[in-house]
């Protein structure tokens, strides 16, 4: 069993490695692997972006994975609790510096907004 904090510093580092992998510009090499891009324009004009899963198999697997926010979520969070289980000592302290990362992440969204 897990404690309540240990619950929201899983939540807060699936949340960010979710993010790291799904959107963030650093990990764009990565996704490029697995995910062609495509701009696409609907019938007002509007541009928007088309992501499909490359190639066959694990390939196109992994793309499918990596496309979705939910799908990656599942399994980072499926990745961290098996880890924090597993290795706690390894663990502990990369959950850890992701949920601080991702603390920063809600912050700076909030400062955005307010427009400091």
């Amino acid at each position: 069993m897990i404690s309540a904090l240990e619950l929201v510093i899983l939540s807060l580092a699936t949340f960010r490695l979710t993010h790291l992998i799904v959107f963030d510009e650093i990990f764009e090499w990565v996704r490029g692997l697995f995910l062609t891009t495509y701009e696409k324009k609907d019938e007002q004009g509007q541009e928007y972006l088309l992501v499909e899963p490359k190639g066959r198999g694990v390939r196109k697997f992994i793309g499918k994975i990596i496309s979705c926010y939910w799908c990656t979520g599942i399994w980072m969070a499926a990745f961290l609790l098996t880890g924090f289980f597993l290795w706690p000592t390894t663990f502990t302290f990369f959950t850890i510096f992701l949920a601080i990362a991702g603390i920063a992440s809600f912050l700076e969204a909030i400062v955005q907004r307010m427009g400091m």
